[in-house]
């Protein structure tokens, strides 16, 4: 409860910035955010008018405010950007934050991302704002909107004073990718985690494309930025992510961690051009019956599809859709901004769509969102599967990666005047990205199993062309405005590396050289690789590879993808072949390897 005398000293204020708050004023709003935390708000009424945080970045003057009814609201507007935001008057907590929970819809709608809010405020040098996505109940929004451990400080800091102070965590799993994309998790005990945050190490001679065995100790740095409160019913009560850095034993980068590498390059481009990168991928999947089918895969009976029905269509409680709709409310919890979900063309596809953010943010999210649906289906005694191509004779599975440019706020690829719509940039994007298509194409379509998906005759995205129309294109350019404008790289396979696919269509758009000038090269019928085999042979030979990636990180690269290639048949034929899905490197395990 806020004292008499320091809720008086609050009235009357329109607006409060944090930083000017005393001791006792910030005291105030750190027990009345634990008040509602702990459920008192039940009980009787809060007293005092409104508080609003204000962040004031001053290179570009903006503001964003949060304001907070707690009770008794008089009739107040305020204003975000352009938007009005009537609060109206409420006579209960409760009323108050119903209106709470639209309005802070709102500003993370406007904002995109709630990655976007903390880069905001840790750019303002200003205290950053803990918010929970657990969206159960309004005033669980309102405590975590309030949970300011510390008046500012750097972002590390504040978490690690959250993490102190916060009994129901037990936990924190740190993530990280491998060279090929699969997701490793370590869980540490809370205070282990806090006191040895300057010393988590691993073995890095276990994880694909990593070190020696001679040579194995890896560290890891917490990337603070990709905090996630994570759902108990899902991940296992009292539990946070955060997503790690793979570091040498001196600190310095690892040459094999494509989510550090991608963190840096986007970091770089900011600091010298004030470009921010963004993406949205449309990840498709399929659902299968049982568990773990992928390890149990046998050629001779092929997978076991849970539904015959196809794109927008199931019925409303049948089993796709109850994963769909389970899988979706999972990712709210989390954060996610979702935008819509439905079954793909083929049987038992699937795609939940979630809004753009930063590249990074964006991969992150790539991984979170496979590692859902895999958890949430094995709770219903599924599969979930991102293989590319589970069941020959339908559609398989993609991960379009819709992409764009903005500085200052401003897309950088929309030209109202422009071919499409889209601006010179953005055309020069296209241009250098299918002229190096067949040098990355490894990257984008990373297992044998991929080349089976890029069949023209299922949408298959095969062509090295634009369209604006055309689904077989490798580059669509979807019809947008000057916030939506951008370019759809629609040959990226759902079991891509997302970092490493990311780093190279980012960098091959802004460093490599343009084509020269041909008037058909954008039409004239060229095709990716129809094989690994080809793709391998292109990507070893290719010296664009070599200086995109480095010469140790292509090696490593190129190695796992020859050791899976000379397992499979040269030729894919008819038939869903045993090797290319107990060896796939998401399916593949010690005793599967082993058995050849």
């Amino acid at each position: 409860m806020i004292p008499e005398l320091t809720q008086a000293s609050l009235m009357g204020r329109d607006f409060l910035n944090v930083a000017d708050l005393d001791a006792a004023e910030l005291r105030a709003v750190l027990d009345l955010g634990h008040a509602i935390k702990a459920g008192r708000w039940k009980e009787r009424p809060l007293e005092g008018r409104h508080i609003a945080m204000l962040f004031q970045r001053p290179s570009h003057r903006t503001r964003v405010s949060f304001e907070v009814g707690i009770a008794r609201l008089g009739g107040h507007t305020t204003t975000l950007g352009e938007q009005d935001v009537q609060l109206g008057v409420r006579e209960t907590v409760a009323d108050a934050a119903r209106v709470l929970d639209r309005y802070v819809d709102g500003i993370v709608a406007r904002l995109r991302t709630h990655h976007d809010l903390l880069e905001l405020a840790h750019a303002a040098q200003k205290p950053v704002i803990n918010a929970s996505s657990d969206r159960s109940h309004p005033c669980q929004i309102l405590a975590d909107l309030m949970t300011l451990e510390e008046v500012a400080g750097p972002l590390p800091k504040q978490h690690v004073a959250y993490l102190t102070s916060e009994t129901h965590i037990k936990a924190v799993t740190v993530c990280f990718s491998d060279i090929e994309g699969r997701l490793h998790m370590l869980d540490y005990d809370k205070k282990f985690f806090l006191d040895s945050l300057d010393n988590l190490t691993f073995d890095g001679s276990s994880i694909a494309g990593f070190s020696k065995q001679s040579e194995s100790d890896l560290r890891l740095k917490v990337d603070w930025t990709s905090f996630t409160f994570v759902p108990a019913d899902v991940f296992g009560a009292g539990k946070v992510i955060v997503f790690g850095n793979v570091c040498n034993r001196d600190m310095t980068p690892y040459e094999s961690d494509f989510r550090g590498q991608l963190q840096a390059y986007a970091e770089q481009i900011k600091a010298k051009d004030n470009l921010v990168a963004y993406m949205a991928p449309e990840i498709e999947g399929f659902l299968l019956k049982g568990i773990d089918a992928e390890q149990s895969f046998d050629s001779r009976t092929g997978f076991q599809l849970v539904s015959t029905g196809g794109y927008f269509h199931s019925l409303p409680l049948d089993e796709l859709r109850l994963f769909i709709d389970k899988t979706a409310e999972v990712q709210r919890a989390m954060g996610f901004k979702n935008e819509k979900d439905h079954p793909e063309v083929a049987p038992s596809q699937f795609e939940i769509n979630f809004s753009y953010a930063n590249v990074l943010r964006a991969c992150d999210q790539v991984q979170l969102y496979k590692l859902v649906c895999r958890q949430v289906a094995m709770s219903m005694g599924l599969t979930a599967t991102f293989l590319p191509k589970p069941v020959q004779g339908i559609n398989g599975s993609g991960m379009h990666v819709n992409f764009s440019l903005a500085k200052a706020g401003k897309n950088l690829f929309y030209d109202k005047n422009g071919e499409d719509r889209l601006s010179k940039l953005g055309w020069e994007f296209v241009d250098k990205i299918l002229n190096r298509a067949p040098d990355i194409c490894l990257l984008l379509n990373s297992s044998v199993n991929a080349y089976r998906r890029l069949d023209p005759h299922f949408e298959a995205p095969n062509q090295i062309k634009v369209s604006a129309n055309d689904r077989g294109s490798m580059i669509r350019i979807p019809f947008g405005n000057e916030h939506s404008a951008r370019i759809e790289i629609r040959s990226v396979g759902p079991d891509a590396n997302p970092y490493l696919a990311l780093l190279a269509l980012l960098k091959t758009g802004l460093e490599d050289v343009a084509p020269a000038a041909d008037s058909d090269k954008r039409t004239r019928l060229r095709f990716l690789p129809s094989s690994i085999h080809d793709a391998i042979r292109i990507f070893k030979a290719s010296e664009y590879a070599t200086q995109l990636l480095g010469e140790e990180a292509k090696e490593k690269y190129l190695e796992k993808k020859q050791a899976v290639a000379h397992r499979n048949a040269r030729e894919l034929g008819h038939r869903v072949k045993d090797a290319e899905i107990l060896y796939h490197h998401e399916v593949t395990n010690q005793y599967l390897w082993n058995r050849f």
